[in-house]
């Protein structure tokens, strides 16, 4: 795994985090009728959303890198170098 991917890794964690605690509080915001709450709630889980999915990219633009170093060195393997 490379920088790349534990970076995305780490992106999808925290978004992951983020979602739950905005759910939470758009429970509590639910409960106490604060409108106020329930956009900073929704906030959250929006942005908690976007960086889940910017992990997600980041995985597969580092996994897709890893793949295609292995092909390059394949290649080269075969070419004598």
């Amino acid at each position: 795994m490379d920088e790349l991917e534990r970076e995305g890794l780490k992106n999808q964690a925290k978004g992951k985090m983020k979602k739950a605690t905005g759910k939470v509080k758009d429970a509590v915001a639910d409960l106490t009728g604060s409108p106020t709450d329930d956009l900073k709630a929704k906030a959250e889980r929006v942005e908690g959303e976007v960086q889940d999915r910017v992990g997600k990219a980041q995985r597969k633009v580092g996994k897709e890198m890893e793949e295609s170093e292995a092909e390059r060195r394949a290649r080269e393997e075969r070419r004598g170098f």
